[in-house]
């Protein structure tokens, strides 16, 4: 695969021998100096990226100065020893057009603070004074699970009152604002969970019901931190919503008519997607179904949930006229990701499954889902039955308590039973785990290793 020139000059060192820059770039505050330097990167990328001959078929080629050049670091060289004087015209232009742009969104913030601040949300804050102080951080907890699409005319006022409500009734969790709705999962105690939801349902914007919200138990220790912010999506599907709208999305199943139609499903044999004329889709992450699912259903192999809009696209076959049930943690993924094969135009029929497996095994805890139902905070997973589907990493004994990786920097999760852990068996691979012995590793916040290289960003189920 073609290597990125911007990524191949990252660690490229051009030589700094005209004064007047080096004078320049010392007179930079710390936060200048960084964009600086970045500027001089992405110009000196593209300037060669500018000199890549496209018009060859096979293998990368680069002309510049009437001489044809075959490998990267001799086009770098090139570049930095005669081009000297054109680079920093550019990082020079670049690095102007940085600084307006990052001066506009400066003042554009500032105008959306003053914007805040003028909207007064103490009207959608409970009142506590009568309620001790103790109940709302002492005692039995519970985590909630909601989402709610709508229009949001300013993600950045309700984004401010989360925050203050969360804050004011000791919450921890996460909460995703946007134009088109809110997603949150929040723990605290069984007082201050009640209140949440009594001030998410009595909202102008949103008037939830309670049955909207998929409760557990938990409570604050469940995350490390509250996080409120605005972003583009309310799940990060990586599809913008005014091009792929949650309206579009496939009808609803209450658990009841689901479990139907997997009863039926499950009546008729064990038989391929490719073989049944319905498919029980999981739209999970391969990690979330290795541990539990619901019977003869297809689990895609998927680290992300942005990466389910390319597995339909290279897997459309598995969904040709063929009826889908659709399935999911609390439901939100199923919105978009119902819209999205529906928006393919080649199922016969697109259902999910309401409230998703939480309210699913609320009804039927027994019932076609077996094994754990994975959550994406301190706890990994909460469970319905005793069932247990998956198995240690190391002795293959059954397993489904989830760890972090013991080395560094690596966020990837790992199945390690307690006689495998007692054996210093702690890491997700065999990469990790021989960095685990070493006594000092140097190793990057997005570290790859044997789980993350080795796995097919987008698996062929065809």
């Amino acid at each position: 695969m073609a290597e990125d020139p911007e990524e191949l000059f990252l660690d490229w060192e051009l030589e700094s021998s005209i004064s007047s820059e080096l004078k320049r770039e010392k007179q930079l505050s710390a936060p200048q100096r960084r964009y600086y330097n970045l500027c001089r990167r992405k110009s000196f990328a593209a300037f060669v990226a500018s000199k890549r001959d496209s018009s060859r078929q096979e293998g990368t080629f680069w002309c510049c100065c009437s001489q044809t050049f075959m490998d990267h670091s001799a086009i770098h060289k090139h570049v930095a020893r005669m081009h000297h004087s054109e680079i920093q015209q550019l990082m020079t232009a670049t690095y102007e057009r940085l600084l307006k742009r990052i001066e506009e969104d400066s003042e554009g913030q500032q105008l959306m603070e003053l914007k805040v601040q003028s909207v007064d949300i103490s009207a959608w804050i409970p009142e506590t004074g009568h309620i001790p102080e103790q109940q709302l951080h002492l005692g039995p907890g519970k985590v909630l699970l909601y989402y709610h699409y709508c229009h949001v005319e300013d993600p950045n006022v309700i984004c401010s009152w989360q925050k203050a409500l969360c804050e004011k009734l000791h919450l921890t969790g996460k909460v995703r604002v946007a134009t088109e709705g809110i997603n949150g999962t929040v723990g605290g105690t069984d007082v201050a969970t009640q209140l949440y939801i009594e001030a998410m349902c009595s909202h102008p914007v949103f008037r939830l019901d309670k049955e909207d919200f998929k409760t557990s138990d938990g409570g604050a220790k469940c995350f490390p931190d509250l996080r409120v912010g605005v972003y583009k999506e309310i799940v990060p599907m990586g599809v913008d919503p005014a091009v792929l709208s949650y309206q579009l999305a496939g009808a609803h199943l209450e658990p009841e008519e689901f479990h139907k139609e997997v009863e039926a499903l499950v009546a008729k044999g064990s038989v391929t997607p490719s073989e049944s004329d319905t498919v029980l889709l999981d739209c999970r992450n391969f990690y979330e179904s290795k541990i539990g699912q619901f019977t003869q259903c297809l689990a895609p192999n998927i680290r992300k949930f942005s990466y389910f809009p390319d597995y339909v696209d290279q897997n459309l076959d598995l969904f040709r006229d063929k009826k889908v049930l659709m399935y999911c943690t609390g439901g939100i993924r199923c919105e978009r990701a119902s819209a999205y094969l529906i928006s393919k135009e080649v199922c016969k029929d697109v259902y999910q499954l309401k409230g998703g497996i939480h309210k699913y095994l609320e009804r039927f805890p027994d019932g076609f889902y077996r094994g754990k139902l994975f959550v994406f905070d301190e706890r990994f997973s909460i469970s319905s039955n005793d069932d247990v589907i998956s198995g240690c990493r190391y002795c293959h004994c059954p397993w489904d308590q989830y760890e972090v990786c013991s080395t560094r920097f690596c966020c990837q999760l790992v199945l390690s039973c307690p006689s495998c852990r007692q054996e210093g068996h702690t890491g997700c691979c065999p990469t990790c785990q021989s960095k685990g012995r070493g006594s000092e590793h140097t190793l990057s916040r997005r570290e790859e290793c044997e789980c993350t290289s080795g796995r097919p960003r987008i698996p062929q189920d065809v």
